[in-house]
């Protein structure tokens, strides 16, 4: 066997695992069966059902990783096709969507302004466009609203004013954020908008629910630091020593946001004698890059806090998202919050400046400050 039949066989099969962990993961989050369960168990009936979050989901991915591929070939970049990475923890009980997501590899040095900006804004468009139109189709299909009483049968007695009862002694009653656009879909492009699902129950509606994950994604990938595709497209449009002021400050804004009220003063269960020096010594850790002076560096994380606690102190209310310090601490240890240098950095033409300024309004329509909402 030939290296090329073997690398596409790797692909392939990488694929078709992710496509069955997907599947199985959609089984669990519309109907909560899982494969070892001997009470609720997976037959092919469910299992063929869980395509309807698997497909819309993995087309997404795929034409994702697959705008980098054909913008990377355009300019005769040399690139992989996409890794799937399959990720299913339904063996252990705990949710998962299946996978990790996709990533392809660029083989080459991207030696100009322009090809970075291409390569990194193609795969967040071309997915973009896909989850426009899995939402239109989520949105304009829904089921009728009795629809949810096939998933909970316990909340027939409530009849279809069951939100109102159903969620109050729940201890880790889980929904889904919103975003710009999302709303947008809720409010103005479902044909019956009395069977929009609650918050609660998007998880239960697949091509919604995939819908959803496709903007989560879009925008993750679009925030505007590091090389990350968002910084790609700052990097295209501000150039290197614009950028490299630039993606610091949004980092450490993006970081303040995270952990803001995650040390609350007038919280009694707050041992603040240990929580506070365990706190700044994280920051610290995701800042550690941030500069080559470990003491600017620590000045940071400890600013960060300071300014995060007297906020807390005048109004406990105040709230980012935890979740968020998790890719923080990815984006500040693992894949960097600085852009590579290229040999060629010119200025972008006037039609990818326009399209690149566009793109940071998708970010923006996709963007969820809290996407994953678990409430104790």
């Amino acid at each position: 066997m030939n290296p090329k039949t073997r690398s596409f066989l790797k692909h392939f099969l990488l694929f078709i695992i992710t496509l069955l962990t997907t599947t199985l993961a959609g089984v669990e989050w519309q109907f909560s069966r899982f494969i070892f369960s001997s009470d609720y168990p997976v037959t092919w009936e469910y299992f063929l059902k869980g395509f309807a979050f698997s497909i819309p989901l993995l087309g997404f991915l795929t034409v994702h990783e697959f705008g980098h591929y054909f913008a990377a070939k355009w300019h005769k970049v040399k690139v992989t096709l996409p890794y799937y990475i399959p990720l299913w923890l339904g063996f252990l009980g705990l949710p998962s969507i299946g996978t990790a997501g996709a990533v392809i590899r660029i083989k080459d040095m991207v030696q100009s302004r322009r090809k970075y900006f291409d390569i990194g804004i193609a795969g967040p468009l071309a997915g973009f466009v896909v989850a426009l139109g899995v939402l239109w189709f989520g949105f304009t299909h829904l089921p009728p609203q009795e629809y949810i009483f096939e998933i909970h049968p316990e909340y027939e007695e409530y009849g279809l004013d069951y939100a109102d009862y159903v969620y109050e002694d729940n201890p880790l009653a889980f929904q889904v954020g919103t975003t710009l656009l999302f709303e947008f879909f809720k409010e103005y492009v479902a044909t019956q908008p009395e069977r929009v699902p609650n918050p609660h129950e998007i998880i239960h509606y697949p091509w919604i629910f995939a819908g959803y994950l496709a903007l989560f994604f879009t925008a993750l990938n679009l925030i505007p630091i590091g090389q990350l595709d968002g910084g790609h497209v700052l990097y295209g449009l501000l150039g290197s020593r614009l950028h490299r002021k630039i993606s610091p400050v949004l980092f450490i804004i993006f970081v303040f946001y995270a952990g803001l009220g995650m040390l609350n003063p007038y919280e009694p269960t707050n041992d603040l004698l240990l929580n506070i020096p365990l706190y700044v010594g994280f920051l610290y850790i995701i800042f550690s890059r941030l500069s080559p002076s470990l003491q600017t560096n620590f000045l940071v994380a400890l600013s960060v806090f300071s300014a995060q606690f007297l906020i807390a102190t005048f109004d406990p209310t105040l709230r980012g998202y935890p979740g968020w310090l998790v890719f923080g601490f990815l984006l500040g240890r693992v894949l960097g919050i600085y852009h590579p240098p290229v040999m060629v950095d010119q200025p972008l033409d006037t039609s990818r400046k326009i399209i690149g300024w566009l793109t940071l309004v998708v970010f923006l329509l996709c963007f969820s400050p809290a996407p994953f909402i678990v409430e104790p």
